[in-house]
């Protein structure tokens, strides 16, 4: 090969233009993203859409058509008893959520704060879930026993001359249907405020201690702002759980308290899907609206 054919092979190389990266190179990031993309409007939009669409059928009595209209709509909300159900449903939610707050907070303190040793605080923590290793049913319905006009509750207030007449308030009714939640559902709020608590440096909490701080303005300025998170993200748990329900209230209150839950459940097993899916519509709503309402208290991406 002479000098002259080289330098021509040289300047054609050079000269060439460079191909890019391919298709999926460049969008790599896509395919890393579509087994969930798929996933969620699978399992999650479509159903949704679904739940829409069919809560504008046509309902009567013994059929329904996918002709559309908003009559199963005039009804929930032309309608005292859904209304009132749902406000109901509201109410309960806000008394369940503050009771396991309440209750949920000075165990999370306990064995967050006070519990040093990591192996003894996963062992208290696993205490704490060894109700879940049984039947959920079989958990609320043991409520009956304990809260009834003859159970132990009441024979205990009598022997030790609380009450002379067994109290009848305590079972079936919104007292017991509250009851019986916050003792299902405090563990989803323990857990995250006792990781949060556990992650909180305790040099923050000497140094506080040096400069005077009393222990009240210790837990008000520095162990209640750090552990609001877990505060946030076991209050997302309890309010989705507790807005959905429908077994806890049947149970114990005697089919008296109805819920937006309980109605889904009547409506499906009279085959009224239309209406049906107004009231899941509605609850997803209600659901999404408290969900977003509690992450903005807090940036739960930057601080977890």
């Amino acid at each position: 090969m002479t000098d002259a054919t080289a330098n021509t092979i040289d300047r054609s190389v050079a000269h060439k233009p460079r191909q890019g990266p391919s298709f999926f190179v460049r969008h790599r990031h896509l395919l890393l993203l579509a087994p969930g993309m798929i996933w969620m409007t699978l399992f999650l939009i479509l159903p949704l859409a679904m739940m829409v669409y069919v809560s504008f059928w046509t309902q009567t009595t013994f059929s329904i058509s996918s002709d559309l209209t908003t009559q199963s709509w005039q009804d929930f909300f032309g309608s005292d008893t859904y209304v009132a159900a749902l406000l109901r449903t509201l109410k309960i939610w806000i008394i369940v959520l503050a009771c396991t707050f309440v209750v949920g907070y000075p165990v999370a303190l306990f064995i967050g704060r006070y519990i040093q040793n990591r192996v003894v605080q996963t062992i208290v923590l696993v205490a704490c879930v060894i109700p879940f290793w049984t039947s959920f049913l079989i958990r609320v319905l043991a409520w009956r026993p304990m809260l009834g006009r003859e159970g132990a509750i009441n024979l205990l207030l009598q022997d030790i001359g609380v009450i002379t007449e067994p109290i009848d308030y305590l079972l079936f009714t919104e007292f017991s249907v509250v009851v019986g939640m916050v003792q299902i559902y405090v563990v989803f709020m323990v857990g995250p405020i006792a990781f949060m608590l556990a992650r909180i440096d305790g040099s923050l909490i000497e140094a506080a201690r040096d400069l005077g701080a009393s222990s009240w303005t210790i837990f008000r300025r520095i162990i209640f702002p750090l552990s609001l998170p877990g505060v946030v993200v076991g209050a997302i748990f309890v309010s989705v759980m507790v807005l959905g329900e429908f077994a806890t209230s049947a149970a114990l209150s005697g089919r008296k308290t109805n819920l937006l839950g309980n109605i889904i459940v009547t409506q499906v097993g009279s085959l009224k899907w239309a209406f049906a899916a107004v009231i899941g519509v509605i609850l997803t709503i209600v659901t999404a609206v408290v969900v977003t309402l509690l992450l903005r208290l807090v940036n739960l991406r930057r601080e977890l």
